[in-house]
């Protein structure tokens, strides 16, 4: 997997642009990963709603819950779909809007220091070994560029967000996906 420092693009990644970041304040260090998981609707794979809602144009009338998620503004750096494709929303060096409220080993504002990596999945339906596959690759590569990253600071949004939050879910494997990307 290659990544360009200059765009901040995974250069395998299908690239769609989301309003929905802006820069890191100055100085501050990439350090910490999360990881997330989503579908839109809920528990359905592969259409277009997450792209949509990161993009800002989900159509509240396709869906009933896309009414009540209307207006949120929202994004991650990447998404892994169902077979592993990867979809990228931010350019890794700009700040994605996707922790929110949270806490993270003593910090608030933890989308200023970390990266989001959404998998397309539900609390209740285990991962694609496909998924895990481009995760673990795209965990290395981040790393490389991004050595502060260590394993000790890839969380889940429901580590970060206790009780707000679940994701990834029961069903996400740490222990498989931590080892393929060490």
């Amino acid at each position: 997997m290659h990544y360009d420092s200059v765009t901040g693009l995974i250069e395998e990644a299908r690239f769609v642009a989301s309003p929905n970041c802006d820069l890191r304040p100055q100085g501050t260090s990439i350090d910490t990963l999360i990881i997330h998981s989503i579908s839109l609707p809920p528990g359905k794979f592969g259409g277009r709603g997450i792209e949509q809602l990161f993009s800002n144009s989900l159509n509240p009338d396709e869906h009933p819950y896309y009414r009540e998620i209307q207006g949120l503004k929202v994004s991650s750096h990447l998404l892994i779909r169902r077979h592993g494709e990867l979809v990228q929303f931010v350019p890794l060096h700009h700040r994605a809007w996707h922790a929110g409220r949270s806490f993270c080993d003593g910090r608030t504002c933890v989308n200023d220091f970390s990266i989001g990596l959404e998998l397309e999945g539900a609390d209740d339906i285990p991962f694609d070994g496909a998924q895990y596959e481009s995760l673990a690759l795209l965990t290395r590569t981040v790393r490389q560029f991004y050595p502060a990253i260590a394993p000790q600071r890839i969380y889940g949004h429901s580590d970060i967000a206790p009780g707000r939050k679940t994701d990834p879910g029961p069903l996400f494997d740490w222990k498989r996906y931590l080892n393929g990307c060490t």
